[in-house]
């Protein structure tokens, strides 16, 4: 059981053990999240291990935002749904890591473009692998053919439109 509050259902306790013919409404979110939280918490302990300890998960949207072919700081910032001197303030840290780097754009000489390094490319593709690991130990605790059914089953109740990058700006941080 985790934390409760009251009957008007604020900061609800979650028991994930309980049956589901009886579940809540309000439960169905918080396991989501649950879930989402535990993979990017194993993510994030083991790319420590493989050398990255300094990636936190704010910085893996903004390399998604940043992607192959770079990025300036107003268009992370969109991508992220945050303001531009926020995405500013995380590609400085990015910069500072060794992650990205800053780069005269070649078709604007007045834009500056963020680009990943070596480095930051290392980091999303051991996230992929160890993402692949994950879903791979989920589907050993499912079963392969219960794990692919919840993932269609999001696939038809989540809009085609719905993958986008700015949770921080949604969860209203910077």
């Amino acid at each position: 059981m985790d934390n409760v509050v009251d009957e008007k259902k604020v900061n609800q306790v979650v028991d994930i053990r309980k049956a589901a013919a009886d579940t809540p409404g309000y439960e169905l979110p918080l396991l989501l999240f649950a879930g989402f939280r535990s993979l990017i918490d194993r993510l994030h302990a083991e790319l420590a291990e493989q050398g990255h300890p300094d990636v936190r998960p704010a910085h893996g949207f903004a390399m998604q935002a940043i992607g192959a072919g770079g990025a300036t700081a107003s268009e992370i910032g969109r991508r992220l749904g945050v303001s531009k001197q926020a995405a500013g303030k995380t590609v400085d840290r990015l910069v500072a890591l060794g992650y990205a780097v800053r780069a005269d754009d070649p078709a604007d000489a007045r834009r500056k473009l963020v680009r990943l390094t070596p480095h930051g490319l290392d980091a999303l593709a051991r996230s992929a692998a160890i993402f692949d690991e994950l879903r791979a130990e989920w589907a050993d605790a499912l079963g392969t053919r219960r794990v692919a059914d919840i993932e269609e089953a999001l696939r038809t109740v989540v809009p085609a439109d719905a993958f986008r990058l700015d949770a921080a700006g949604w969860f209203g941080g910077a």
